[in-house]
């Protein structure tokens, strides 16, 4: 239980009148409580990757661009910008009244040094990748460039020229993902790894890191030097992990916390009836997936093994017993709705009953020479019911082909640092979330050098050359096409097995105001006021 719980509400004022005079009305701070998926791996916005990390990053940061509570674009730090005929060169103007939490001005300079660092390989970063449409990002993060070759420059200390590899239709959308937010180069060059720490970070966003205690909450308060403080309307922001989403529920209840990132799909129903409209399911650009790795030389790295696992699986079930319709059965890696794709591809037994698609699938077993009771697989999920309830469903569907399994629990942060290090493991559940809507932000993730996301590490000349290709394909028509063979080739070897497009499920208390459902499921606190 936290204690000193606020009812972040209008708060009455009584006047006291003491020899004659009125005493002034005092007013408690407005503090948000809000219920996040687990604990950041880490606050340096370089090395983050997860959606938990995001909610955060998105508070204490603020881009050249951002997005309002709809989630449509809107000026950040650049309060206009000019894009050159060609598509090639992105010219920023920045406002005059950003400044960094310390009272520092926001320059031009600043994202300079943000994207020079996140593509220097000594920064290790992950995501560093998002950027590459930057001229000489990717040869910059490979080794065979210098930093100070990276394709952007300041005019001035309000003027951001950016120069791109090749036009980038979704550029600007990339803008508002946390890679691209500037860097306090000062407190990293004095505080080293240690500039994230409370009391030594600097940020530019709405709020600013108070102090954070793992496994109990992460605390942020309002930045008075944020350009649009006057309309920030919390005080203080209290992000607290919840990896156990029926905890959360039960805080929610007890008006411990305003919202849920997550909630226990095995209580819809519950939820539903007692918190109506509280409740709240939509949209969301994101897949459920199963990446198959195995060992060596083992039936795992076998396409047909893999093609028997997803045959067998009964998606229909999952999205409707599982998650209670809070998902949706999926059969390709790019989720549907996407924007510059034409012509979706699935799985080609996207539409076959569940009953006949079990018969192939020990056809494909006997085939690859796997005999029934053979084979047994290790499922490994990341802590949560949901997770955990897939996964002994999937385990419960793979009997039926003869196939035993393993269920491995891990816990958040953990799971996802084994996952990307090469650890070694024969299904593991994942989703992916867009970060902008283009087949190229699923797609990407299967490419032989993207070793933080290609969990199978999964290797494919002929993909990355179609990846390759499309990168530098300017005609939308003409990169739809290509990205559209790369994805055919995907689920052809089945690295990876879609079995859900993600909806966000979110619990959101009716004394929050501000909180817009969109694609992203984001939710930047400066745009949400508490009362009621």
């Amino acid at each position: 239980m936290l204690k000193n719980m606020l009812k972040a509400t209008v708060f009455a004022t009584t006047l006291v009148s003491t020899a004659g005079v009125l005493a002034m009305p005092a007013f408690a701070e407005v503090v948000y409580n809000r219920g996040n998926d687990t604990d950041p791996k880490s606050l340096d916005h370089h090395k983050t990757s997860t959606v938990a990390e995001s909610h955060i990053s998105r508070d204490l940061y603020e881009g050249l661009v951002s997005k309002d509570a709809k989630g449509e674009l809107i000026p950040g730090v650049a309060e206009k910008w000019e894009i050159s005929d060609d598509g090639l060169k992105y010219t920023f103007h920045l406002r005059n009244d950003a400044k960094w939490s310390n009272g520092d001005p926001v320059t031009a300079a600043d994202f300079v040094y943000a994207y020079q660092r996140i593509q220097n390989p000594a920064t290790a970063a992950e995501y560093a990748n998002i950027l590459y449409p930057i001229k000489n990002a990717q040869a910059i993060n490979k080794g065979t460039a210098k930093p100070e070759d990276i394709g952007a420059k300041a005019i001035d200390d309000h003027t951001l020229e950016v120069t791109l590899e090749a036009p980038t239709p979704y550029f600007l959308e990339l803008l508002v993902h946390q890679t691209a937010y500037p860097i306090h180069k000062a407190s990293v060059e004095k505080f080293g790894d240690a500039f994230t720490k409370p009391g030594n970070m600097v940020t530019n966003g709405a709020f600013m890191l108070d102090s954070f205690t793992p496994n109990d909450k992460l605390v942020l308060k309002k930045n008075p030097n944020f350009h649009d403080a006057a309309n920030v309307k919390l005080d203080v922001v209290n992000f607290i992990p919840f990896e156990d989403r029926a905890n959360c529920l039960r805080r929610f209840e007890a008006g411990e916390v305003q919202s849920c990132s997550d909630i226990p799909a095995e209580q819809m129903d519950y939820m539903r009836e007692k918190l109506g409209k509280q409740v709240h399911v939509a949209p969301y650009l994101g897949v459920y997936y199963l990446p198959v790795k195995g060992k060596e030389g083992g039936p795992l790295r076998d396409p047909r093994v893999r093609h028997a696992i997803s045959m067998i699986i009964d998606r229909d079930f999952l999205a409707k017993e599982i998650w209670h319709e809070t998902m949706i059965p999926g059969y390709s890696i790019v989720p549907p709705g996407i924007g510059n794709y034409d012509n979706p591809v699935f799985l080609e037994y996207k539409d076959q009953d569940v009953l006949d698609r079990e018969d192939k699938a020990k056809a494909l077993l006997e085939e690859a020479g796997v005999k029934p009771n053979t084979l047994n697989v290790e499922l490994r999920y990341n802590t949560s019911e949901n997770h955990k309830n897939t996964m002994t469903a999937v385990a419960d569907m793979l009997k039926s082909a003869g196939i035993g399994s393993t269920l491995v629990e891990m816990e958040g942060t953990g799971y996802f640092d084994y996952m990307k290090n090469d650890g070694a493991f024969d299904m593991s559940r994942a989703g992916w979330i867009g970060d902008y809507s283009d087949p190229q932000n699923f797609l990407f993730l299967y490419e032989s050098d993207n070793l933080g996301f290609n969990y199978p590490r999964w290797k494919s000349p002929e993909y990355d050359a179609l990846m390759a290709k499309a990168e530098t394909t300017v005609d939308l028509k003409e990169r739809s096409a290509i990205l559209r063979d790369a994805e055919a080739l995907l689920l052809k070897e089945l690295p990876a097995i879609p079995i859900l497009y993600y909806s966000s499920r979110n619990l959101v208390s009716d004394k929050l105001s501000g909180w817009e459902e969109n694609i992203n499921d984001e939710h930047p606190s400066r745009f949400i006021s508490i009362g009621g």
